[in-house]
C-alpha cells in the first residue's frame, strides 16, 4: 500500500516525550517524530544514514560538533556514524526524519511494512 495514514499507525516511545511512527518499505524508512517541549533524543549515532525536515516548531540540534537552532522548514542530513542530537525548544515540535536502510530497531517494534506495489 504506497499510502500511508500516519493516524493509523500505533506510536512508539524510545525515550520520554518522543513519540514516533515509523512506516517502512524495502530500503528506507519514515520516521515521524513529535517530541513535546523539552524533551530530548540524546547524542547517538547508528550505521544509517538520516534526513529530515523540522515540520513544526523549533529544535536545538547537533550533528557531529555544530549545534544549531533551527526553525519550522529546516533540512539537514545525517550521515552513517555520526552522532547527533535534538531538543525541542519553545515548544512542541514535529520532524519527518528518513532512515536508509531501514532501522531493524524501530522495524521490530512497529512491524509496519510496506510491501512494493
Amino acid at each position: 500500500m504506497p499510502f500511508i495514514d500516519i493516524q493509523d499507525y500505533q506510536p512508539i516511545e524510545p525515550v520520554p516525550g518522543c513519540r514516533m511512527r515509523t512506516p517502512y518499505g524495502e530500503h528506507l524508512m519514515l520516521s515521524y517524530l513529535e517530541m513535546d517541549e523539552g524533551a530530548e533524543v540524546p547524542l547517538h549515532h547508528h550505521p544509517h544514514e538520516q534526513g529530515g525536515i523540522l515540520l513544526r516548531g523549533r529544535l536545538q540540534l547537533t550533528i557531529g560538533d555544530e549545534t544549531r537552532l533551527v526553525e519550522a522548514g529546516a533540512m539537514f542530513l545525517i550521515p552513517p556514524h555520526v552522532p547527533h542530537r535534538a531538543v525541542a525548544v519553545g515548544g512542541p515540535a514535529v520532524v519527518l526524519d528518513v532512515f536508509s536502510p531501514v532501522r531493524e530497531d524501530y522495524a521490530e517494534l512497529t512491524n509496519r511494512y510496506i510491501p512494493p506495489a
